[in-house]
This record gives C-alpha cells, structure tokens and sequence, in this order.
C-alpha cells in the first residue's frame, strides 16, 4: 500500500471521524477541498476546455489522495468511482455520517465521560480493548500534551494505575509523553510515582523515555530518570541505540558526554556486542571526537568491529576526506592563516567520569594561538568571526581530531594478521579511501602495513588502477612516487582483462567531473588523465584488447562521445555570447575614434584637445579596446569554425578560449578608461561630477572580473599550469 497522507488509513467506521477530519485539512491545505464540496457539475470539456482539464487534475489529486489513505477493503468498494466528490458522499454514507461537509464526530460524542466509563459493566466496555484504553485515558493524554500540570495530578490521584500505562498508538506512556514535550516539572513528578521498573517500560519501538530524552537533547530531564535508576542508560532500542548512542546520532553534544560518562564501559567493548562500535560510528560524523578518542584509546579493536550495518567505523572515517587536512580549499590568505595557527588537543581522562574537556570539544576563539602573533585574546569573537579565524581554527581542529583518531585506528592495524585483514574491512577501508581521495589515510594505512601496496579489489583491480578509475591525481602521483614497485602496479589487469590505459580511457565518474566548471574543461580533464597514463605504460598497452575485444582507444572515443558533444556546444555557446558582446565594443570604439570628444578644428581638422594628457589618455585607451574587441572576435570566430576532434579539447580550443576571454576583458577595461577620459575632458574641474561616474563606471569592469574572470583562470591554470599530476613527489615512506 501507497504511504499513507494523513494520520491513519480508514478502515472501518470506528476511525471514519478522525479519518475525515485529517483529510479535509489536507484536502484544504492542497487548495483541493472545492471539487469535494462542490455542488455544481464538471465543466463541458467541448465549451471549456481549458476549465475541464484543470478540474480534471484536481479531481485526479483528491480522489488519489481519499484512494491511498483507505485500507484495501474500503477501497475494494470505491474504485470504481471516478468523481472525488461522490466518492467522499460514498464513504460518509458508508459510514453513516448525514452530508458530505459533516465532520462531527459522532462516535465520540457519545461515549460518556472516563467517570462513567469506569462503572460500566465489561459487556459495555469491554477491557481488551486496546482503542478503548487510548479514549478512557485521552484527558491524561491532553493535560500532558497542554503542560496542565494540577490537570495531571488530579487524573492520576484517581487512576494511579495509569502512570505506566501506553496512552496512544506508538506506545507512548505518560512519562513518553512528558519528555516528549519537554515538560522538566512534570517529568519530576512522574518520575516519583513510577517505580524504577516501571521506569523501564518501552514504547512499540523498544524505546524508554531515556532514550527519548537522549534524541530530543533533554539533558536535566535525563538526569531526572538516571538519578532514580541507573541501568536505563544500558537499555537499548529495537535498532540497536544505546541512549547515549542515540544522542551522538541526534548531535546533542552535552547529553551525549553526559551519557558516555556513566554509561558503563564494559557494555562498549568488542566482547559484549555491537554498541561500542555503534558509538564511535556515530560519533565521527557529529563531530564529537573527544568520544571517539577516549573510545579507540581505552579499545582500539573498535576500529574494525562491524556494527549490525555491516560497516565499521575505520571505513567510515576513510570514507570522509573533508576531516582530513588535504580538503582544504582556502583562498591563499586563508591557507597562511590555517598553516599558522596551533592546536592542541585536550587529553582524556581515563577515570570515573572519562570526559574532562570543554564541553563544545573547542578553545575559546578568545585564545587562539597563531604562531608570530601570539594568543588573539585582544581580539573580539565578532572580528575573528569577520576575518574568519574561527572558522579556519574549527577546521584545523577538526583535521587535528581526524588525523589523532587516524593514528590510533592505524595502530591497530598494525597489529592484524595479513591474512585477516579482509574480513576486518580493512581492504574496504583502503580502497574506500582510493576512492574518495583521501591520501593521509592511504599514507598511514601503507605505513601501519606496506602489504595493503598489493592488495585488490573484488573486480581484481590494484591501487593504482582503482586510483586511475576515480580520477584521484593525489592518490595516483602518490603510488606513482614508488620506484620500485610502480612498474608491477601498472602491469595488471583487472577481471575483464582491462589493463590500466583501458580503465584511463573510461568515463569518469560524475561527481568528479561535476567538481569541473564546463563541459570542455571536462574534456580537457579526461584527456590529461588518458595522455598522461599512455605516457608511463608499455606502447604495447595502446593496442591491447580486453576480453570484449576493445583497445583503449575504443574505449575512450566510445564513452567520450556524449562528452565531446557537449563540449562543442558549450564553447559555441560562450563564443556566440562572447562574439557579440565584442563586436559592440568595436562599432563603439571605431566611431568614438572619428568623433573624438570636444571636436576639431574646423580649418586643421585636428582634435581641440590633442594637447591634453586626457586626450592623450582616451585616444590610446580608444584604440587598444579596439584592436583587443578585434581580437577577440576573431579569436571567438575561430572558435566558432573548427573542427571539435577530441584532441583539440586538450590545447587547441582552451588556447583560443583564454585569448578570446582575455582580449575581451582588457577591450572592456579600455574601454571604461576611455569613457573615463572623455569625461574628465568635458567636464575639467568638476570633480564632483567625474569622480562617482568614474566609479559607476569600474562597476561593468567589476562584474566582468568576477563572472568570468575565475573561468579565465581555471582554464589558464589547467591549459598551461603545472598540471594535475605531481611528478616530483619524493618517496614518502
């Protein structure tokens, strides 16, 4: 059955009230409501068609909507119909409500109130029911959910039994219900007429109102429940969650170091179940690596337990490069800062309470240290928060914690048999950080056990082919550094007999090619990677075939198609755009040549003010807008008119492009210069006029630089830079 749009599914009259009342809104709130109570007949679609198909669609998304909130039963009579409104009359009549716009709810109406209730015989009001008990005890339910404290105290004085008992479908007692809210008072009182088993009773998920608290973030709410009974920190939900597991997935940091600090330890060990590995999974991604540390040092063969999920927390934290230093992505004053800048890691106690750090995991950002400018205390969190220092500190932290929780992770790696580091997720750790480029990782799983060099895939592909397949330069020149054994790296072949040319010559994966601006730069990106690879291997790997018979070459031009099209139509269309924008540049500058400001003599024909530096300024300003706008229309024509082979993406057409681009900006430049002058020629003296046109003026110049000015460097940077591979890396273990 569809996912249900309101609270419950119809499926008999008991519910049809509460049914009705949910969908009306909902029909309401998705402006639908009109074609249920509308008394009128469809539009004619012959006179109106247009007003047919719009009731038509209406009419579709309610009667879907009445359809897929019905149990199979009910449906089974209404599927037929196809008007929403006589199927919402079919179903009122069905279930004896008199019109279609009557919401009452008769059922409930009736039923007397809980003091009569409770005299009626059991033929009445009979006690299996569970429905019964939800309505016998709705007043608690409602003085809970309202905060009527007083409310509370005067229904439980006359029902005590029902402080324990599941007032609503999902299970939820009373003291689910308190939490829920966040009602500390209330909770306090509930918590004293419960007994400390009774405190343990869960909903229909397994779940205490601990570990309710532990989701909502109620720290002095679950100190309340643990100060009456200690062990309801060691009872977990259905799905494994511990509650101070549940508050590190929900990223409540204050109750999670509160829980882990009387959760006892030995519930986390290896020995005695998934849990400890449970928590340092969930831990590293919230970012509250003072657990994970205090975990992996008191038990490092967490690293590599395997939780319910099938994962363990080592491929997990191998899986997320932006914890590592090598994701930084800061602009050049930002990197000086972040290089500049000490951190130094709070140590964990390892007592009774074994948390004993700040309680955010981070310095004040009044004391950060950075190196040649001692501690910033002068400075405010607002200016560091302005210049951004906290930020590049948080960063740098955070690489501090990944790399320490690396080093212990890789200490234990150490210590694993060879032959057992498969089944430990070891392989799928690495290959997993192959992947997603991280190339600490790789480095100290190399150097924790060199035998990880040689190891494969299941698709029997190695380290440098699988580096290769996910387009991971770094990962690639870092391999590629090793002398000795690179040669037999790129002499494999994988399952299919693909050697390492034909893995170059496959498409990219898209999230790498998507980290690329254009379709072209794409290309350009691809073909680096193939020529690059073709430069190391043996020629005779040009002309091997795999077991489908393709040589590389085949490969790439097959899975490169798509591409190359979308290449071409990308340059064509910045050249189109380009080209005309130039061609108006140069019809300005040559007729503001011949019609020079000021005029000319009438008997010399010479300018007025050929004299002027101002002149001087214009005329020269005038003619290199020209000849640039020239230039680059032509460069952009030339564009237009070549070929789009698939090596012509690797310098031909970026060549064209950066010359296209940057002949256009300085004709822009030049062009704002000479407006410039001409107006300080007209206006000589009067600054107070020149100076604010002349800074409108630099405001094209300005969106120019910072629209198309980054592309610009891009594709210098990636035509003519050093490229994307790091040749000279030294040996580095």
């Amino acid at each position: 059955m569809a996912t249900n749009i309101v609270s419950e599914f119809l499926e008999s009259g008991f519910n049809y009230p509460n049914w009705s009342v949910c969908m009306k809104n909902y029909l309401m709130a998705n402006d639908l409501w009109d074609i249920v109570e509308a008394t009128t007949e469809a539009p004619n679609p012959e006179e109106a068609e247009a007003e047919f198909k719009a009731w038509r669609k209406k009419n579709a998304a309610a009667l879907h909507a009445i359809q897929i909130s019905c149990m199979p039963h009910i449906l089974f009579q209404i599927k037929e119909i196809s008007s929403a409104r006589i199927c919402w009359d079919t179903l009122a009549k069905m279930h004896e409500v008199k019109s279609s716009g009557d919401q009452i709810l008769p059922q409930e109406a009736e039923l007397p109130p809980v003091e009569v209730l409770l005299q009626l015989p059991a033929a009445v009001n009979p006690a299996g029911t569970e429905r019964d008990v939800y309505v016998e005890f709705r007043p608690l339910r409602n003085a809970i959910e309202r905060g009527d404290l007083n409310a509370v105290k005067e229904f439980l004085r006359d029902r005590p039994d029902a402080v324990c008992k599941k007032l609503i479908d999902n299970g939820f007692t009373a003291l689910h219900l308190a939490t829920s809210t966040g009602k500390l008072k209330m909770v306090e009182e509930l918590v004293k007429l419960l007994t400390e088993e009774e405190l343990k009773v869960t909903d229909n998920l397994g779940g205490t109102a601990l570990l309710l608290a532990a989701a909502t973030g109620a720290t002095r709410i679950a100190e309340c429940m643990i100060k009456k009974n200690s062990e309801l920190v060691s009872i977990p939900g259905k799905d494994h969650h511990l509650p101070v597991i549940m508050a590190c997935t929900s990223r409540h940091k204050d109750m999670a170091r509160y829980l882990y600090s009387i959760t006892p330890f030995e519930m986390l060990r290896p020995e005695n179940g998934i849990y400890g590995s449970l928590l340092l999974y969930a831990s590293i991604p919230s970012k509250m690596f003072d657990i994970s540390l205090d975990l992996l040092q008191r038990c490092p063969h967490l690293a590599t337990t395997s939780s319910h999920l099938g994962i363990t927390p080592l491929i997990q934290l191998c899986g997320q490069s932006d914890l590592f230093p090598s994701s930084v992505r800061f602009v050049f004053w930002k990197r000086w800062i972040y290089s500049c800048i000490q951190v130094q890691l709070p140590v964990a106690q390892h007592t009774d309470v074994r948390i004993s750090i700040p309680q955010d995991g981070h310095t004040q950002p009044e004391s950060i240290l950075v190196r040649g400018l001692g501690p910033l205390r002068r400075f405010g969190s607002n200016l560091l928060q302005l210049f951004g220092i906290k930020q590049i500190y948080d960063s740098k932290l955070t690489h501090a914690y990944a790399l320490e929780l690396l080093h212990w992770m890789c200490k234990h790696i150490a210590t694993i048999d060879d032959t057992k580091l498969q089944q430990s997720g070891v392989y799928d750790a690495f290959f997993g950080a192959i992947k997603f480029g991280t190339i600490e990782v790789v480095i100290e799983m190399l150097k924790a056990n060199p035998s990880l060099l040689t190891v494969s895939n299941p698709k029997r592909r190695g380290i440098l082919q699988y580096a290769v397949k996910h387009r991971q330069e770094k990962i690639f020149s870092l391999i590629y550094a090793l002398e000795t054994r690179k040669h037999l790296l790129i002499s494999l072949t994988d399952y299919n007999q693909n050697n390492i040319l034909h893995t170059a010559a496959k498409l990219a994966p898209p999230d790498r090619l998507a980290s690329i601006s254009g379709a072209a730069l794409q290309m350009q990106r691809e073909l680096q990677w193939y020529k690059e690879v073709e430069s190391i291997v043996d020629p005779s790997f040009q002309e091997n075939v795999n077991m489908l018979l393709e040589t590389p070459k085949d490969i790439f031009s097959n899975q490169h198609k798509q591409l190359v099209s979308d290449g071409e139509k990308w340059m064509k269309e910045t050249a189109t755009s380009c080209t005309v924008v130039g061609a108006l540049i140069i019809t300005i500058m040559f007729t503001a040549a011949f019609t020079v400001p000021g005029g000319n003599f009438q008997d010399t024909g010479f300018p007025i003010f050929l004299h002027r530096k101002s002149f001087m300024t214009f005329i020269i300003s005038d003619a290199i807008s020209l000849f640039a706008s020239s230039t680059s229309v032509l460069m952009f024509l030339g564009i237009l008119t070549s070929r789009y082979a698939e090596d012509d993406f690797l310098k031909s057409l970026p060549t064209k492009l950066i010359i296209g681009l940057s002949t256009l900006f300085i004709s822009i430049a030049t062009m704002m210069v000479a407006f410039c002058a001409t107006l300080i020629i007209m206006f000589q003296g009067e600054l107070k006029l020149v100076i604010p046109i002349t800074l409108l003026a630099s405001i094209p110049v300005t969106l120019f630089i910072l629209l198309q000015f980054p592309l610009l460097v891009e594709i210098f940077v990636s035509t003519y830079g050093p490229g994307i591979f790091d040749k000279s890396m030294n040996y580095w273990y």
